[in-house]
């Protein structure tokens, strides 16, 4: 019979990229929002009818337990980078959603609940890191079985990272290295995100190796330093400009003004982020314990920071 997935955030990076996955094998699938519309996007990816946007509100987990009923998969992709005041935090989206999420899917009979949280959330002070950690806390208490996957920067083409930085380093004249640069991270392949979470819900259950209710952190295939990424931004978009270290306090009085836009380009809370790495610990479960080798930076950076060379992707 054809399975149903229910994606909490598919409009998201790692969402999208999900649901596309998922109706490469026929299934059926149901994209949770609170604007229909902004999902419409993504009904090409599927055949006529097999993905279906469906509104709910965050707020009222009747709406959340009524789209779920019935589902075989559940996939919450939901998360935010930054507060707006008196209308997301991190403890409602991180943390009070999800356990809304788990709980209908425990009620419901769900076989297989996949939660998409981040890498370094155990050793941040930040307030999105805590909110993050909170929220897995109460996902695996409503839902023991639920996998959780906790991916490092992310990687692709259409990401919210390297994409960001290339269209500022194409009108700035500086880059900031902040507190020196030398924070350490592991980006991750979105396509290799996406393999982590179908296997979450393909592994057999029978065995060591089931996925069940354990948490994997996901990172690349090589380490680097926000100096280091940089730099690499900058060879592959073939841009010039300053790397400029940046003390934190100094970060974060600027990002107090830079917080005030309507979309933050910095916040006080990603600078706090920024004092501690973002790499996978070494006694936890990675991709390899789900069979998949982690791309590397080089192999696909190059397939779209080209479009931000002077000139085009064909200037050379």
């Amino acid at each position: 019979m054809q399975k149903t997935a229910v994606i909490f955030g598919g409009t998201g990076f790692v969402g999208r990229n999900i649901v596309k996955a998922l109706a490469q094998r026929g299934m059926r699938i149901k994209i949770a929002t609170r604007v229909p519309e902004a999902a419409f996007f993504l009904k090409p990816l599927g055949d006529i009818g097999q993905i279906v946007p469906v509104a709910y509100d965050p707020a009222d987990y009747n709406t959340i337990a009524e789209l779920i009923s019935g589902a075989d998969y559940v996939f919450n992709c939901v998360g935010i980078l930054f507060e707006k005041p008196g209308k997301q935090s991190f403890t409602h989206i991180h943390a009070e959603l999800p356990e809304s999420i788990a709980t209908a899917a425990a009620i419901s009979n769900v076989k297989r609940l996949v939660h998409i949280s981040a890498l370094g959330i155990d050793t941040s002070s930040s307030n999105y890191a805590a909110s993050k950690l909170d929220g897995e806390k109460r996902v695996l208490k409503a839902f023991p079985n639920a996998t959780i996957l906790r991916p490092s920067i992310i990687f692709g083409k259409d990401d919210d990272f390297f994409n960001k930085f290339a269209k500022i380093a194409q009108v700035a004249p500086f880059l900031p290295l902040i507190g020196g640069g030398q924070t350490k991270f592991q980006p991750i392949y979105i396509e290799d995100v996406v393999k982590a979470a179908l296997q979450a819900i393909d592994m057999p259950t029978s065995d060591k190796t089931s996925p069940l209710g354990k948490a994997y952190e996901l990172g690349g295939a090589e380490v680097f330093t926000f100096k280091q990424i940089f730099e690499k931004l900058l060879h592959y978009t073939g841009l010039q400009r300053c790397l400029v270290p940046l003390p934190f306090e100094i970060a974060k009085m600027q990002a107090s003004i830079l917080s005030l836009l309507p979309k933050p380009l910095l916040t006080k809370d990603q600078v706090e982020s920024l004092k501690s790495d973002n790499i996978v610990g070494k006694k936890a479960l990675t991709l390899s314990d789900l069979n998949i080798q982690p791309t590397s930076l080089d192999i696909v950076l190059p397939t779209y920071l080209t479009t931000y060379r002077p000139g085009g992707r064909f200037s050379a």
